[in-house]
């Protein structure tokens, strides 16, 4: 897949600015065939009350991956993409570090992209496995 938009990783990251992604210092890493990857550290800003990675934290990384991926691949004086639904397995804890998501995109429509988001540990171990769907709008 080739993206739609030719924006290489630092212009992609500016766009976090001033966001929940650049609040949890969400980085996008890596635009590859049909993936995007992105980073977010695990610590007081993304723990839940017991200090490990909260659930929802982690789908803010899912679904941000998802967005700005959906976003890279339609035309954006036509469309621009929304979340539409998400959900995730929390699988194991982590309390400190950094996770990385790799969203691949497994259907894209012409009204609503489905991603597979697999977040991992630095030694590759699976934290969180989610599914997005986005929604393709039509701006008119």
């Amino acid at each position: 897949m080739i993206w739609f938009n030719p924006y290489n990783l630092e212009q992609v990251n500016k766009f976090n600015k001033n966001t929940l992604c650049e609040h949890l210092e969400i980085q996008v890493t890596e635009l590859g065939e049909n993936f995007i990857k992105g980073t977010m550290p695990v610590d007081h800003r993304t723990h839940q009350p017991y200090g490990v990675l909260h659930g929802g934290a982690s789908c803010v990384l899912a679904e941000s991956l998802g967005s700005i991926g959906s976003n890279l691949i339609v035309d954006p004086s036509a469309q621009y993409c929304v979340g539409q639904t998400i959900s995730a397995s929390h699988l194991r804890p982590i309390s400190s570090g950094i996770v990385e998501g790799k969203a691949t995109i497994i259907h894209k429509g012409r009204k609503s992209h489905l991603w597979e988001i697999a977040i991992t540990n630095a030694e590759g171990k699976l934290i969180c496995k989610s599914t997005l769907t986005m929604a393709v709008v039509d701006k008119s």
